[in-house]
């Protein structure tokens, strides 16, 4: 869907500087302010993934999810594809709205609906995500430096906060020249490690088809995460830059998440990884000079990932109506910092099982969250959605009861988690956790059938 008409046609804007401090919050970007280019979204996507947690994705799709090399191959490339695809068709979106992906969640959800995704994707990167990589980070550096892991946890935090209190465009600088370390790093890395695998040894417990479900929906529920940050990073690009973008972020994400997210699960079939941290456990077999830089890259790259997830879940945060706080965006991260950093320490006891439920309970929501804003921007397509994106009465209650429908249903039926697990998922165990698949399909026909609220005339 495009804000107007007239955003198909390509415009140069003027020359503008990059700022050191990003005066701009939810608002829509002016023309005039418009810069940038969409080459630069592959940097900016495939930076955050050149990190540990990508790769533990894959270590759980053999380790825990029972899967041969090759069928984690096959689950990690479907996975990772759907969303890739996904995002693409969301970052293309923001060179014609000029909105952060929340925002423009409104169209779709009302603007007081919209409250209830933009918390949850508010949760969900700065809580959440921030908690996660801050703790692999940490264990990297623990593991580099023999200090105690909160240590290094401090130092992560206070870099991660300082740049994406700064804004958006020190975000894409720091992502932009971090990518270029941590793809010659990581290229190596993932070379020694497919020379050393076993492709042919078998799983320890074969998952069979609900370990295949699993792993696919484990990857597509750490790609996917990243969708609910589309347009944040697009935003600011000119007009009729929308399809490069989307492609650029769509290759960016896929590459990333893939590669890595393969060499995660070819690591599991060398031997000698003994090690309680999972950072270290995975550079066991690299050479000592390698393994120490492979450390610091994966730190860097948790650090990568985390200015993203900070600067995002501060802009949801702003969507969700405080227009006060709008006017000193620079301070919401700091504040996500502060609760990321406590729950990041709680978790540095049991990383690798919390990490995969965080993961699957992600895909909970995002799935029928974004089959009711692919759907919209689908119905509504060619409509000029710009005089709602900020009007506080505008509502759309079909959003918010197709995504409630989808997100309680396929959780309460088909669940599958240690702490809850549904009655399908009880009676049919070899199927695994069809929770996302079903909201997002539950969801997304329910949001086609129900009456919407047409946009009023430009």
């Amino acid at each position: 869907m495009t804000a107007a008409p007239a955003t198909d046609t390509p415009t140069r804007p003027p020359a503008a500087t990059t700022e050191a401090l990003e005066k701009r919050s939810t608002e829509t970007i002016p023309l005039a302010e418009r810069r940038g280019r969409p080459l630069h979204l592959a940097w900016t996507w495939s930076a955050p993934n050149l990190e540990f947690a990508t790769i533990f994705v894959g270590v759980l799709s053999t380790l825990a999810f029972g899967l041969t090399f090759w069928q984690a191959a096959a689950a990690i490339v479907l996975g990772n594809a759907l969303a890739a695809l996904s995002h693409g068709v969301l970052s293309a979106r923001g060179p014609a709205v000029g909105v952060p992906q929340m925002v423009l969640g409104r169209i779709a959800f009302g603007y007081r609906g919209n409250i209830v995704p933009a918390t949850l994707m508010s949760v969900m990167a700065g809580f959440g995500w921030f908690a996660v990589n801050s703790v692999s980070a940490a264990f990297a550096l623990a593991a580099l430096t023999g200090l105690a892991p909160v240590v290094c946890l401090v130092g992560v935090v206070l870099v991660q906060i300082g740049v994406a209190a700064l804004g958006h465009d020190l975000v894409h600088l720091f992502e932009r020249y971090a990518v270029v370390v941590l793809a010659v790093v990581f290229a190596v890395v993932a070379v020694m490690t497919f020379a050393a695998a076993d492709y042919s040894a078998p799983a320890a417990t074969p998952g069979g088809l609900g370990g295949f479900v699993l792993a696919t929906a484990t990857a597509w529920g750490y790609s996917a995460g990243w969708n609910p940050y589309a347009t944040d990073y697009t935003r600011y690009l000119p007009l009729g830059a929308g399809r490069a973008a989307g492609w650029a972020a769509a290759v960016g994400l896929f590459v990333s998440t893939t590669v890595l997210m393969l060499a995660g699960a070819a690591s599991v079939s060398i031997p000698g990884a003994t090690s309680d941290n999972p950072t270290e456990a995975f550079t066991s077999h690299l050479p000592g000079a390698v393994a120490q830089v492979t450390l610091l890259a994966i730190a860097l790259g948790a650090i990568c990932a985390n200015i993203l997830n900070v600067y995002s879940g501060s802009m949801s945060f702003l969507a969700m109506g405080f227009t006060s706080l709008a006017r000193h965006r620079a301070v919401v991260p700091l504040a996500f910092g502060v609760v990321g950093f406590f729950l990041a320490w709680a978790g540095l006891a049991d990383a690798g099982h919390a990490y995969e439920s965080f993961l699957l309970v992600i895909a909970y929501w995002i799935a029928p969250w974004l089959a009711v804003v692919l759907v919209d921007q689908w119905v509504r397509r060619g409509q000029d959605a710009s005089p709602v994106l900020h009007d506080r009465g505008w509502k759309n209650a079909s959003g918010v009861v197709a995504l409630s429908v989808g997100t309680v249903v396929s959780v309460l039926l088909f669940a599958n988690q240690e702490a809850y697990a549904g009655p399908v998922a009880t009676a049919l165990p070899q199927l695994g956790d069809l929770t996302a698949l079903v909201g997002f399909v539950l969801a997304g026909a329910l949001y086609l059938v129900l009456p919407r609220r047409p946009l009023p005339a430009a």
